[in-house]
């Protein structure tokens, strides 16, 4: 590993590990939110360490507490995770793992993890970004979730702590440098547009998976190759042929010696078989 791959490395890991701290801390909203909901310690524990993603446990909390089905609950929390099975698709040839490892980077693929990923240059420091973010935030959410869940009504609103602006600010940290050419910006915000139009007709988790065939349209759109653009360039009747002098460029007032028709070449000279014989 080069000196600056290490540099790109350690940069990584301090970007993971900001990432990690500020969505973990997430965790104890999840936490208390799901005993309020309903959820006893045990379950809530159990979900948030099978499913680990964020806002499909949100979604489900969601729909539990205001008195929805286990259906509707599993297929909003089901709708909103879909998006890391795109966030596989884009890490699984760069991370190129297998067996165990290939099925824990599985269950690390979140928001954060892919973006800290992708947001690296060399193929260490995204490995490096990746299992540092994945595994840090699968350490401290949870960590935070058993913290939340253990202190319940005794912490009231969640919210009133600031917490649910700790996540979302970390994100759009990471975001933000990636918004710096047109084609970005203009997926950015289409993206939005389509999201907050369809969130009052359709049920949670379409919204972003909208926005994210949009993302996904759009940069297959952007990565058509262009045709080459040719231009012929005028040249002038014999200049084709004119020799070259030691630097590459036509010495004005010559012509191709190997033309018969044009004067002073070749073709003015007899030719050494044609000589008459001397008598």
């Amino acid at each position: 590993m080069t000196p600056e791959d290490r540099l790109e490395v350690r940069a990584a890991v301090r970007q993971a590990v900001s990432v990690s701290i500020a969505t973990g801390l997430y965790g104890v909203s999840f936490g208390a939110l799901a005993v309020v909901a309903g959820l006893n310690l045990a379950q809530t524990m159990v979900l948030s360490l099978l499913l680990f993603s964020g806002g499909s446990q949100f979604a489900l909390i969601g729909v539990v507490a205001s008195g929805g089905t286990s259906a509707a609950a599993i297929t909003t929390a089901g709708l909103l995770g879909l998006r890391n099975t795109l966030y596989g698709a884009q890490l699984s040839p760069l991370l190129a793992l297998h067996g165990w490892r290939r099925v824990l980077a599985a269950h690390l693929t979140i928001d954060e993890s892919t973006a800290v990923a992708t947001a690296q240059k060399s193929r260490a420091a995204l490995r490096a970004g990746f299992w540092w973010t994945g595994i840090g935030i699968f350490v401290v959410w949870n960590l935070l979730t058993l913290i939340g869940a253990l202190a319940g009504d005794a912490m009231g609103d969640p919210k009133a702590w600031g917490l649910d602006a700790a996540a979302g600010a970390a994100f759009l940290a990471l975001l933000w440098p990636r918004l710096a050419s047109r084609v970005m910006q203009l997926t950015a915000a289409l993206a939005v547009v389509v999201a907050v139009a369809l969130l009052p007709f359709v049920p949670p988790g379409i919204p972003v998976l909208a926005a994210g065939a949009v993302a996904i349209v759009i940069g297959q759109v952007a990565r058509q190759p262009r045709q080459p653009v040719t231009v012929k360039e005028y040249v002038p009747d014999g200049a084709a042929n004119a020799p070259l002098d030691g630097v590459g460029e036509a010495t004005p007032g010559s012509s191709d010696p190997g033309d018969p028709d044009e004067p002073g070449g070749p073709g003015d000279l007899p030719a050494a078989t044609d000589r008459p014989e001397e008598p």
